[in-house]
Formats: C-alpha cells, structure tokens, sequence
C-alpha cells in the first residue's frame, strides 16, 4: 500500500510522538478505515480540549471576580464610605490569566513536542502558536467590527493600553524574524528566549501603568 508519509516516520517501526497508534502495521491497514479512526479520534480530542478550557476559563473568572471592600474619603469631605473594588486588574487579568487559558492548547502542545524532539522545533508547535495569535490578532478582531449592529459604533476606552498592545502585538512577529533570520538563523539562543520572556512582565508593566 502507498505510504501516508514521506518522512523517516513511515519506514521501520516509525512514528511521532503519539501516533500511529497501532504500530508499523497500521500502515497495512486500508486508508478509508484508518480516515474513519482518525476523524473520531480528533473528534474526541476536540471535545476533551473543549471541556477542560470551559472549567479552566470558569476556574479563571472566579478568580478575576473577586472582590474587596475599600474605606475611600469623599471628595471634598473628610467622610469615609466603603467601596466594593475588584482585587484583579482588567488589563492585568486579560493580559496574564486569561491569555493563559486561551493560549494553554497551544503552549503545552508546543512543549511536548519541542521536549520529545529533543530540543529541536518541529513543524507542529511553532506554526500552532504563531497561527493562533495571527487568528486572534486578524480573525477575531474583525469578527468583533463585524458584530457590531448597523448603525451603531463602539468606542475604545482605553486607547493607551489599546495602543500598547496592539503595537506590541504586530512587534512580537518583527522580533521572531530577526531572531531567527538575521541574528542566529534557524537557531534560538538561550539569550533570545529570555530576552522574549522578559518582554511579557514588561508588557503587562507598561499596560497596566497605562
């Protein structure tokens, strides 16, 4: 029967990370039923992943729902009056735990892999990560202009943090070319991923002073 791969995988015992399931002699096996398998199996992945995101981003809005009663003077008086007051930050929130809980598929699928592969980006986790934020930067944001009613418009409050993070956003895909095209081609220095961790605090540091 034709070869599914043409990479290394498909000879001998063969095979990535998790699959193929079965072995080398799954390759015996008939195309159709091996296509039915798979799509279920994906399925099944899909629904695990839908559920554990559900209880994780409800686990994540508990958290960012707290609140806490502060005693604050009125303007003008000595008077003190109790406030009820969020303990969690907006921009804090959206930018640490709820980017987190969005992004964890991606992030932990990219680690088993780089971990596996000994240290060696394969072709999986990289383009998940950097297609997901592309989706999230382009797709999502036009959904959103979209959905807005005809007729009516929609003001950004917060322009300075909208500012920051969108401009930090479109420099996030400049820093990885010259990383990876101009500075050390093809390789990531130790220097250059925690120079790129760094930057995540510095961000939520000047959104947050914003």
């Amino acid at each position: 029967p034709p070869q599914i791969c043409e990479s290394d995988n498909c000879q001998g015992a063969g095979g990535g990370t998790v699959l193929p399931l079965f072995g080398a002699g799954e390759q015996e096996w008939p195309n159709g039923l091996r296509i039915v398998l798979y799509l279920l199996g994906l399925a099944w992945c899909f629904m695990g992943v839908a559920l554990i995101s559900d209880v994780f981003m409800a686990a994540i809005e508990t958290i960012t729902s707290q609140e806490t009663t502060v005693e604050l003077c009125v303007a003008g008086t000595d008077e003190k009056r109790k406030f009820r007051v969020r303990l969690w930050n907006d921009t804090v929130a959206n930018l640490t735990l709820m980017a987190l809980g969005s992004s964890a598929p991606e992030i932990l699928l990219s680690c088993i892999e780089l971990i596996s592969n000994n240290f060696y980006a394969g072709a999986l986790g990289p383009s998940t990560i950097v297609g997901s934020a592309s989706f999230n930067l382009l797709g999502i944001t036009a959904v959103c202009v979209m959905a807005i009613p005809k007729g009516e418009s929609r003001i950004v409050e917060g322009k300075a943090v909208f500012a920051i993070t969108s401009i930090s956003s479109i420099f996030a895909y400049f820093w990885l070319l010259i990383i990876l095209v101009f500075v050390s081609p093809n390789r990531v220095e130790i220097w250059e991923g925690f120079l790129t961790f760094i930057m995540f605090p510095v961000l939520v540091i000047m959104a947050f002073a914003a």
